[in-house]
């Protein structure tokens, strides 16, 4: 039976999909931001007038395409609707945000797109901050950092001292962080996944003062590898 070429891309485009493999047309994300696609297949975002400008660059080819277009559209809802009040100063304001793509295992078994955030709303200082996306592709489910690991497994007990002992070497100065910040979860919602290292990134005033900008710290996976539920 001969099979026609339409017929053939289609059942490509549904085998893709059943494997996981993103379809190289298929690029929700970029599409809901208005953006365009370039030869690297990063969706370029741009938007400018007399009261800001907005900038999103990322890889398309991050598995949650929809949990990606939420985020990116409702910060950049939110930017907008500050950049329109009556009153604003300084303009025009800023909003930046740059997403690099992470993966493990071969082929991938999980991948991660972190966004470093920039924005100016006129404030005495710009904040930068981040968001992580992560997906574990044999389950077609996205991991958090409960999921990341074993039930029972008190992660931070290792994770908690090397961060801050990478972050001290980062700043070169002894800077403690208190432990009641650093054994706290809700700072450890930003990583990404490699085959080497766990990376958690911390926003601008987060674990280290707001002078210290935004930083991130790698734990050696082989650090945490018996806590880890993947």
């Amino acid at each position: 039976m001969r099979i026609s070429p339409v017929t053939a891309l289609l059942t490509a485009g549904v085998l893709f999909a059943w494997l996981g493999v993103p379809v190289a047309t298929a690029q929700p994300a970029c599409a809901d931001l208005s953006g365009t696609v370039d030869a690297d297949q990063t969706c370029q975002v741009h938007t400018a007038n007399a009261t800001y400008t907005l900038d999103y660059t990322f890889p398309v080819d991050y598995p949650d395409q929809r949990a990606v277009a939420d985020y990116l559209i409702q910060t950049r809802d939110g930017f907008v609707n500050v950049s329109d009040m009556p009153g604003s100063r300084d303009q025009p304001y800023v909003l930046d945000a740059r997403g690099t793509g992470y993966s493990s295992g071969t082929p991938p078994q999980t991948r991660s797109l972190v966004f470093e955030v920039f924005q100016n709303v006129g404030g005495a200082h710009p904040q930068t901050w981040y968001k992580a996306f992560n997906y574990n592709v044999a389950t077609r489910a996205p991991i958090t950092f409960d999921t990341l690991f074993k039930p029972g497994a008190k992660p931070l007990d290792v994770i908690f001292p090397i961060v801050q002992r990478e972050l001290q070497k980062q700043s070169g100065v002894e800077q403690a962080i208190p432990p009641a910040i650093g054994l706290d979860p809700a700072h450890y919602q930003n990583f990404v996944l490699t085959d080497d290292s766990l990376i958690f990134f911390f926003g601008q005033g987060e674990l280290l003062s707001e002078a210290a900008g935004a930083v991130q710290a790698a734990v050696p996976r082989s650090a945490v590898a018996a806590l880890l539920a993947l």
